[in-house]
């Protein structure tokens, strides 16, 4: 069974914050539930997904799963990375399990789409495994919603808000992986941060996933592996008002009346 880690403190101070006036974004109720009981409720009919440890605000937290025993739950800390740190304090990694990192913003996940990016993890190796969708995908199943792309040599793509992670790797790594989460969403500052030739291979089209994880390699000195999966929900991040009336959408069945209106 995977061990998983739900990251649930970031704090409500963006675009949403007009739609919401809760202090996390976890906490943003879409219908009678809450975003992160979403999450945490695919978790937990994941059949290959053991023990969940959700890392955000605590008492909050504690609250909303108080009869859920199956849950452990820390205080998360001022950046994602170090939710991450402080939720892998309490994750039992005595063996060389890979976790899954999941983050509390993609409402629309299940648990037969997570059975489905662990059993395509299973026969690949990697420090990190991190599933993408192709563009043409991505709007098929949600036409004209806003996402960012990357365009490469095998396809333009965009990334999901999941992970499988080697968790000996993430204390080495975490100073430059806030780098990189800092850059997540501006392709070209990110491809600018992993070096000229790359940047230059990425203007023109000429970077390929072979090449993203060459560079990741040099940098962090880890195997990463991109692999493309059928399920565009695994990148539906809720991180804007547009985000959150389609999710709304699809989970309460009402466009109207949503909490922006």
């Amino acid at each position: 069974m995977t061990r998983a880690i739900v990251l649930a403190g970031s704090l409500n101070n963006g675009a949403l914050k007009e739609c919401s006036s809760a202090s996390t974004e976890a906490f943003i109720k879409i219908g009678k539930k809450y975003m992160v009981e979403y999450v945490v409720e695919a978790l937990e009919e994941a059949e290959e997904v053991g023990q969940i440890v959700i890392s955000g605000p605590k008492k909050e937290l504690l609250d909303l799963f108080k009869e859920k025993r199956r849950l452990c739950i820390v205080e998360g800390g001022p950046t994602i990375i170090k939710s991450l740190l402080n939720a892998l304090e309490n994750l039992d990694v005595k063996d060389e399990s890979r976790i899954l990192i999941v983050t509390s913003d993609i409402p629309l996940i299940t648990g037969s789409i997570i059975d489905d990016f662990l059993k395509r993890c299973s026969g690949e190796e990697g420090d990190v495994i991190y599933p993408i969708i192709s563009k043409s995908l991505n709007q098929i199943k949600f036409p004209g919603v806003e996402r960012t792309y990357v365009k490469l040599r095998d396809g333009i793509y965009t990334g999901g808000n999941i992970f499988l992670v080697n968790p000996r790797i993430i204390k080495p790594c975490a100073l430059k992986a806030e780098e990189v989460v800092m850059l997540r969403k501006s392709p070209l500052k990110l491809a600018n941060y992993i070096g000229f030739k790359y940047l230059f291979k990425y203007v023109f089209g000429r970077l390929s996933l072979k090449d993203a994880e060459e560079r990741v390699f040099q940098l962090f000195n880890i195997k990463g592996k991109a692999i493309p999966i059928s399920f565009p929900e695994i990148g539906v991040d809720v991180d804007k008002p547009s985000d959150l009336k389609l999710v709304e959408s699809i989970l309460i069945g009402y466009e109207e009346n949503s909490n922006c209106g």
